[in-house]
This record gives C-alpha cells, sequence and structure tokens, in this order.
C-alpha cells in the first residue's frame, strides 16, 4: 500500500512539472524549402548526382555493347576466346555494380556529399531553433515534419514563422502554399502565446529539442 502511494504522489508530481512546461512545434521540411541556401544545397547535389548516374550508365552501357558484340561473333570463337570474352563482361559488370553502389549505396559518396552540403544549413536552422526556443521559454520544440510526426497539432503552438523570422525569410511570402499544405485555409500569420497565470522562469539548462539531422536521410 505504501509503495502504491508513493506511486500515485510520484505520477502527481510529473504531471504538475510537465503541465508547467511549454512545449512547440515547428515544421523544418517548410521551413528549410523557403532558404536559398538549402536550395542552392538541392541544385548543388542534383549536379553530382546527374554526373555519377551518367557515368555508371555509361558502363552499363558498355557492357551492353560487349554482350551484343559477344552473341553475334559467338559461333566464330573459340572456346579459349568465349571464355576470354565472357571473362571480360563478367568483369566488366562487376566493376559497374562496385561503382554504382560506391556512388548510390548506404554511406556512399552520394550520402556523404548531401550530408557535406546540408551540414550549413541544419546549423543555422538549429541555431534559429535555439534562439526561438530561448526567447519564448520553450522547454521542448517538436519537428512535426520528421518521421516520428504528430497525430494532433494545435496551431497556436506552430513557432514556425518565428524560426523563419530569425532567418530573414518571410512567413506571410508563400501563406497559400503552406495552407494547401497543412489543409487549412485560416492559419493566422503567427501563433497565439499559450495562455499562463505564472510565468515559468527559464530553465537554467539548454532547452530539448529534436535534432535536425533527420532531414539527411
Amino acid at each position: 500500500m505504501k509503495k502504491i502511494f508513493i506511486l500515485l504522489v510520484l505520477s502527481i508530481l510529473c504531471s504538475s512539472a510537465l503541465y508547467a512546461q511549454k512545449i512547440g512545434y515547428t515544421d523544418m521540411e517548410f521551413i528549410t524549402s523557403k532558404m536559398p541556401e538549402y536550395q542552392a544545397a538541392q541544385t548543388e547535389m542534383k549536379k553530382f548526382s546527374d554526373k555519377w548516374a551518367k557515368e555508371i550508365q555509361d558502363k552499363f552501357a558498355e557492357i551492353d555493347r560487349m554482350q551484343r558484340a559477344y552473341m553475334a561473333e559467338e559461333i566464330l570463337l573459340t572456346d579459349e576466346l568465349k571464355r576470354k570474352r565472357q571473362s571480360e563482361i563478367k568483369e566488366k559488370e562487376l566493376e559497374a555494380g562496385e561503382y554504382n553502389s560506391k556512388i548510390f549505396g548506404v554511406e556512399g559518396l552520394m550520402f556523404q556529399k548531401k550530408k557535406e552540403l546540408m551540414k550549413p544549413v541544419l546549423e543555422k536552422v538549429q541555431r534559429a531553433v535555439t534562439k526561438v526556443c530561448s526567447q519564448r521559454r520553450l522547454d521542448f520544440m517538436f519537428d512535426k515534419s520528421s518521421d516520428i510526426g504528430m497525430l494532433y497539432t494545435n496551431p497556436k503552438h506552430d513557432y514556425s514563422d518565428y524560426v523563419m523570422e530569425e532567418l530573414g525569410i518571410d512567413p506571410k511570402a508563400n501563406k497559400a502554399g503552406n495552407n494547401d499544405k497543412t489543409g487549412s485555409n485560416d492559419k493566422t500569420a503567427k501563433p497565439e502565446e499559450p495562455a499562463q497565470q505564472q510565468p515559468a522562469a527559464p530553465s537554467k539548462n539548454s532547452p530539448k529539442q529534436k535534432s535536425t539531422n533527420s532531414k539527411l536521410k
């Protein structure tokens, strides 16, 4: 009975502490899509992707040419020449497959290049999020565009506009596109401040926040 009472008291205390905390959310996918730095990084990544894809395509085109040539000449070749040509074709196929994995495989060159190009963008957004959380005295900031997502979001807790202002982006510039994306045609320019009878003092520790590195995937 004593243990049950202690657990009940702890549950009440935890609930009270959580109620006193301010929680907000933001849409990192929408915010980054409006950043010129993000658009430039995307353009640069496409250049590398197209270049590497062309190289791989050329390798497989060469293999196809070799196979067609072998089939046309097979009847005239000796067994030794047949084995040699087949070995050459197989070697080219292995080479092309390995190169494809090197470029577009897990932790491949394309992944590394994307990580390199996106790092400055994500760091800039992270600084803006940290500053907004500090100014608004938020204890938590969720990213609703992440894989975890949220089943329900109250628009008054949306701090995307504040982050965009901190990045020097006009939050009203593409409201129509944002409304279509969120399924709402009456989104306010800025979220309402949550009502508080006794404003909580700023936490001594840095506000908890979700890492933006999940956008890399």
